[in-house]
């Protein structure tokens, strides 16, 4: 018997209340969409003024590196960005503030600043407080380099503040959107109860036999559908059972032509069904010819398969209604994966993929993890040697203990390089979408590499000569374009010798891209080399890469940064003629 509950006259029609549940549903979306996007748009401001301020620092960095006057180059840097009054803070591993530009002599101790402790702990931080100091509201962004934090902080005006605004665009979009669904989702709950009601008046016409001679109009939508189909059940039954026919033989035909080998058996193994790929899988696994499926099981390497089968066909009570047990064969080259599953009426099917290419992908993880381990290894061997030498002999001259430091200093600084290297790799294949994009000038780019490799250009005697005409501009990353053009400078440096000429030059320009060389007459590289330069830790010369610090990752580092930009590289070169590297770079990304 069936009953209706609360059954009244003036109960609230089905529609209605269809209406008003989804639009409180999708109210209740809306508004805490509209707190998550806030937040998520408050933390963005922030996170986008704070990479601005973080390369501010690197940058700064740099720098500082270059000069001793640190007071002269804080000013150039200074007067090179548009923030002129930026607040510059160099603050030493025990937390004592070692300069500042806000004007102020003494100082406390800064270890205990919010943004210092996030870059002590995380190596960057960013804060907006008031500074102890100043006695001003500033935006800070930290950034812990060599264990000395680098602080760039702007004071919190209005021009920061608007920085750092939330946009509420969104909000009055989803206010409309709220609106629209409004008047969408009424007139879908109209349409809906006007059908209902229709569907009602059917049923009652049905249960009380009055039924008219004439046909009952429904709608043409699936509730309609439904009404009409329920006169030619019948019919559509026997459709159905012709259909599936079909789809049965779909079936068996795509087992057929599937690229996985595949076959089917009774609970006493008999075959039921099989694909030509089953039985050239089973042939190269055998060591003699077999002619039948069921004579797969029989071979020595599918042992673990025939002991799986007799334990558990026929097992009484078993609890899992299939049950799975895989083997991996190595055979005449490739590498096949066997699975057998079992069901509930002790039927099996038993599948063959051919897996080798897989494998081979793992193998060459593996070889690049292994290649990682061994590369980290001897820069931390060295530093521990090193270190273990001046631990136990507590005798040693200022002259040798400074020189153990500065070998350890110099490895660390070749560590640092290969975990960056590393990380830009690593974000080059798993989160392009965190590069952020900008107008870069190559010329100034350039430029600004020219000067910081200058000293080391002066001691190899290296001249260079830049032929950028057009002064070209790309919208892309400023830091991978900086390491394109910098790790094609090291590499010349490093490898092509002393007395040799370095040439760039932007050769042709059309509507979408910009194309350069890179180029030298140094040493040169063997052509049995040339088409594996771009691998990860591919090194011509093994044992001067090392030497003079290389990594192995700066060209694989050009060629993603130069895929980032949508472009392409190549190189020719011979011993003895030098090395020329030609690539493309998209004006707009």
């Amino acid at each position: 018997m069936v009953n209706i509950e609360g059954k009244k006259k003036n109960r609230i029609p089905f529609s209605q209340r269809l209406f008003w549940s989804i639009f409180f549903i999708f109210l209740g979306f809306t508004v805490c969409f509209l707190l998550f996007q806030y937040q998520r748009e408050r933390e963005f401001a922030q996170e986008k003024l704070n990479n601005v301020l973080s390369n501010y620092n690197y940058q700064l960095f740099r720098r500082s590196q270059q000069t001793d006057d640190l007071n002269q180059a804080v000013k150039q840097f200074i007067s090179d960005i548009p923030q002129k009054e930026l607040r510059v803070t160099i603050i030493d591993p025990s937390g004592k503030v070692l300069f500042d530009n806000s004007g102020i002599d003494e100082f406390n101790n800064h270890n205990d600043r919010s943004e210092v402790r996030k870059a002590r702990l995380y190596n960057e931080g960013f804060a907006i407080r008031s500074s102890a100091s100043t006695g001003e509201r500033y935006f800070y962004s930290a950034n812990n380099i060599g264990g000395y934090i680098f602080r760039s902080a702007l004071l919190y005006d209005p021009y920061v503040r608007g920085i750092l605004a939330v946009n509420k665009d969104f909000i009055y979009f989803m206010a409309l959107m709220t609106l629209i669904f409004f008047f969408v989702l009424s007139r879908f709950t109209f349409n809906i109860g006007r059908t209902i009601s229709k569907l009602r008046d059917f049923a009652l016409n049905i249960e009380n036999g009055q039924i008219p001679e004439i046909d009952y109009t429904f709608p043409n939508d699936e509730l309609g559908d439904i009404s009409q189909n329920i006169v030619t059940l019948y019919h559509r039954q026997q459709k159905a059972k012709n259909e599936l026919s079909m789809e049965r033989e779909k079936l068996i035909k795509h087992f057929q032509y599937s690229k996985e080998g595949f076959a089917m058996f009774t609970a006493e193994g008999k075959e039921l069904l099989s694909n030509i790929l089953f039985i050239q899988f089973s042939n190269v696994i055998s060591d003699t010819q077999l002619h039948q499926a069921e004579d797969l099981l029989d071979i020595p390497e599918m042992e673990s398969i025939r002991t799986f089968l007799k334990k558990n066909i026929n097992m009484p009570n078993r609890k899992k209604k299939v049950l799975r047990q895989s083997v991996t064969v190595d055979k005449n080259g490739k590498i096949f994966l066997i699975e057998c599953i079992l069901f509930l009426d002790n039927s099996y099917e038993l599948a063959i993929n051919d897996i080798s290419r897989q494998e081979e992908e793992s193998r060459m993880k593996r070889q690049l993890t292994q290649n990682v381990a061994h590369e980290l290894k001897t820069p931390v061997s060295s530093i521990q040697g090193y270190l273990e030498t001046i631990m136990t002999n507590p005798e040693l001259t200022p002259e040798k203990l400074r020189f153990f430091l500065e070998r350890c200093y110099s490895q660390s600084t070749r560590l640092t390089g290969l975990l960056r290297d590393i990380s830009v790799l690593n974000r080059l294949d798993e989160a392009t979408e965190m590069f952020d994009l900008s107008e870069v000038n190559i010329t100034k780019l350039v430029g600004e590499i020219q000067k910081e490799c200058s000293k080391e250009m002066e001691e190899r005697k290296i001249t260079t000569e830049v032929l950028l005409p057009g002064n070209p501009v790309v919208y892309g990353n400023y830091s991978l374009l900086y390491s394109i053009f910098r790790n094609l400078f090291d590499n010349a440096i490093a490898y092509a010798g002393e007395g040799i000429k370095i040439a760039v030059n932007c050769y042709h320009e059309d509507p979408k891209f910009y194309y350069f060389s890179f180029a030298d007459n140094g040493a040169g590289i063997a052509e049995e080399h040339i088409n594996r330069i771009f691998e990860r830790f591919y090194r011509v010369d093994k044992g001067r890469s090392r030497k003079v610090g290389g990594t192995g990752l700066g060209l694989s580092i050009v060629k993603n940064g130069v895929n980032f930009h949508k472009g392409q590289i190549s190189v020719k070169s011979s011993p003895g003629k030098g090395v020329t590297f030609f690539f493309t770079l998209k004006k707009k990304m």
